[in-house]
């Protein structure tokens, strides 16, 4: 009978194995004499080639890097009836956009999942659920998952982020729920670096961005090259009202980073946003030029479209960038990958593409078809998005009343759109823009006040500055 592992022996076998630090195994269950996972997880393979490459690839996959790809089908050469390697699978294509490709893959999980544990059955339904675009079940399936499974790491992430299923619920409190689901887990999870990184962007949301920072910090002193880690660098500094740190942070962490990774696109993007904050207005078109645009983004087609879109927007509300801003790619781009309403983050993206371009039938049709998802009950964010998606509208064709009016209806319920609160700013940012083109001053302070008590910021500060002055 084979000799249970030790804590120990299995933590230098996940780093070894891994290349990635040990992760912290004090909430194994002891005694269990079958094959773990680097979180202390039983496995159901009999190979302990396909659990090296298996734990590489959650390794890969957890901290947003190339290659955990190769790694989960590595696994399955290795081992072709290894359900959790299937799902992972999946869910690195899902993640791309490869939405044919995943459920393929789990399709074949859940069928070879049939004599696994529990833990691996729930672990493949939550994923599964997800990808099969059932987002309310699978974010039921995750919570139930984790308050059995805590460590259960790839379930978890699932939830967290400004992608994850608990901020694409639709709910306005989506910021200070994952803030409670990892504080609730934070005693099971100790020093280990992907949920140190995840907590601390929590934190960075909910009002204690220098305590996120901290932890953040000691996400990447144990892994520096988690990208999901960097990402929530970049917001503590945003709250912090940091630019020049944060841009002396991103400048240097993304040249070593594979441009086929995950986070590439919209660490670029931070990076982009930092060196227009700090005037450096050549150097941020020349980055989203090789890396934001969606010629340039090797990354999915959600965020490729976000970025792009919101970054030409921020550059046309402040007179940055060459005229004109290149806007035909990206409202090309949002028709052949988002053609109909579906993805509220998305169609908000593409209305601000079409708004750019004087599409108004593009735009009217978004709308259209935003309002009857709404109306038949299928769209979770509510009637925030075609409120926003038309005052783009009418702020790009000069009506700056009307789109003061959709800004007012839709404020209270921005936070149900998803993303993050910089990523949010551009809608702020345009109704300061009309408040001021319509000489609504008040509402320009006002504005600019309510953002000022979240987080500092120069340039808010200044602009707080020049109203006075006038």
């Amino acid at each position: 009978m084979a000799t249970p592992e030790t804590q120990a022996v299995r933590a230098s076998r996940a780093a070894a194995l891994t290349g990635f630090p040990a992760a912290s195994y004090h909430a194994v269950d002891r005694g269990i004499a079958m094959r773990q996972d680097r979180y202390g997880l039983p496995v159901t393979t009999g190979s302990e080639a396909a659990l090296a490459a298996y734990d590489r690839a959650v390794a890969l996959h957890l901290s947003a890097n190339a290659g955990d790809e190769p790694a989960f089908k590595e696994a399955l050469a290795a081992d072709p009836g290894f359900a959790l390697a299937h799902v992972g699978l999946a869910r690195s294509q899902y993640l791309f956009a490869r939405i044919a490709e995943a459920r393929d893959n789990a399709k074949r999980a859940v069928e070879c999942v049939a004599a696994g544990t529990d833990r691996e059955k729930g672990h493949v339904q939550a994923i599964s659920l997800a990808i099969a675009g059932n987002l309310p079940g699978a974010l039921d399936a995750v919570l139930g998952h984790v308050a059995r499974w805590p460590r259960d790491a790839m379930v978890l992430a699932q939830a967290l982020g400004v992608y994850g299923l608990i901020a694409f619920s639709g709910r306005k409190e989506h910021h200070a729920e994952q803030r409670a689901l990892l504080d609730s887990l934070a005693p099971r999870w100790g020093e280990e670096w992907w949920f140190l990184g995840y907590w601390g962007w929590s934190h960075a949301e909910t009002g204690e961005a220098k305590r996120g920072g901290e932890l953040v910090d000691r996400s990447l002193a144990r892994y520096p090259r988690n990208a999901h880690a960097a990402h929530a660098r970049c917001h503590a500094h945003i709250e912090c009202g940091q630019p020049d740190r944060g841009y002396a942070f991103v400048k240097d962490w993304l040249p070593p980073y594979d441009p086929a990774s995950l986070m590439h696109c919209h660490l670029s993007w931070h990076a982009a946003l930092f060196e227009l904050d700090l005037g450096k207005t050549d150097a941020a078109f020349q980055r989203y030029l090789a890396g934001v645009r969606p010629s340039a983004s090797r990354c999915a087609p959600m965020p490729t479209l976000a970025d792009s879109a919101s970054f030409l927007w921020r550059c046309g509300l402040r007179g940055a960038g060459p005229k004109p801003l290149p806007w035909p790619e990206v409202a090309q781009y949002a028709q052949q990958s988002f053609p109909k309403a579906r993805l509220a983050f998305a169609d908000l993206h593409a209305a601000m593409a079409a708004a750019a371009t004087g599409d108004r039938a593009a735009l009217e049709r978004r709308v259209e078809e935003l309002e009857a998802l709404l109306k038949d009950g299928k769209l979770p964010q509510g009637a925030v998005v075609p409120l926003l998606c038309r005052m783009l509208g009418a702020f790009a064709r000069g009506d700056d009343i009307e789109a003061l009016r959709c800004y007012a209806m839709a404020r209270s319920d921005l936070p149900r759109c998803a993303g993050s609160h910089a990523q949010r700013e551009v809608f702020e940012d345009t109704a300061i823009a009309a408040a001021l083109r319509a000489k609504r001053r008040d509402t320009a302070r006002e504005l600019l006040e309510a953002r000022l008590k979240r987080r500092p910021s120069a340039r808010d500060a200044a602009a707080m500055g020049t109203l006075a002055a006038t």
